[in-house]
């Protein structure tokens, strides 16, 4: 059978109420669901019971590895079709872009970001970024419970100045991929600092929305950390819960 033959039957499988859920989707979908439900069950109030009957969905999603939503935009995550280049796969991930003019020259402002271990400085979930060569990263992220998130990363695209283009590698606890413009700004002095981020949580989709219920959403924490970029690189000082945080190395 041809892979076109291939992609029209799973297409026809998935708008027909066939599988077209990740088997470790379908796993994270049940457990969410469940924790949801007895959420739900013990607050008995108003928004806690409508997240019950949101774990009710999850539950019947990974009991069933259908997705009415992956049907109707005729997408899944039961067969990878993503690229060997790509670490997030086409209409899979979750995409977070932002813009924030800094008064520094794009120079200044691509050194101290392409120098990755200075990024925690201002990145509040970033633990820590360990530099294993010119182009090779070790990133480890803070996630809830106090648990912690890790991958590699390679960097794919580059210029001076200008641009700094990254994906994450095979093997990573969240597949990733992003890039940071430097632009002179065009109405006035310093620079257009842009950020595209793009992700794939472990549970897909229905994984981010629930965890946008729980206070974590990624559109808040790039802004959030564009506007400390922005106080250290003008000011050499970042804000920490009402006092001023001075680092060292910004003049």
């Amino acid at each position: 059978m041809s892979s076109e033959q291939n992609d029209l039957q799973n297409n026809n499988t998935s708008k027909s109420g066939g599988a077209n859920v990740h088997p470790i989707e379908r796993i994270v979908s049940v457990l969410g669901g469940g924790a949801l439900i007895a959420y739900g069950a013990i607050q008995r109030k108003p928004v806690p019971l409508a997240l019950a009957g949101l774990g009710l969905g999850l539950i019947g999603r990974g009991a069933t590895g259908h997705c009415p939503m992956y049907s109707a935009l005729g997408t899944g995550t039961a067969k990878d079709t993503s690229s060997p280049a790509a670490s997030v796969p086409h209409d899979q991930g979750i995409k977070v872009e932002h813009t924030v003019t800094i008064n520094r020259t794009p120079a200044e402002l691509f050194h101290f970001w392409r120098s990755f271990d200075n990024l925690p400085q201002f990145m509040d979930h970033l633990e820590s970024v360990t530099i294993q060569d010119d182009t090779h990263s070790h990133w480890v992220v803070k996630a809830p419970a106090g648990r912690t998130v890790a991958w590699d990363a390679e960097i794919i695209n580059e210029v001076h100045h200008e641009l700094i283009a990254w994906k994450s590698l095979e093997g990573a606890d969240v597949d990733n991929a992003g890039s940071v413009h430097f632009t002179p700004a065009t109405s006035g002095p310093g620079t257009e600092v842009r950020v595209v981020l793009e992700y794939r949580p472990p549970a897909g989709k229905i994984g981010a929305a629930v965890a946008k219920l729980w206070g974590e959403n990624p559109q808040q924490q790039v802004e959030s950390d564009l506007r400390k970029f922005k106080s250290v690189m003008e000011a050499g000082e970042v804000p920490t819960n009402g006092a001023e945080k001075n680092l060292v190395g910004i003049s």
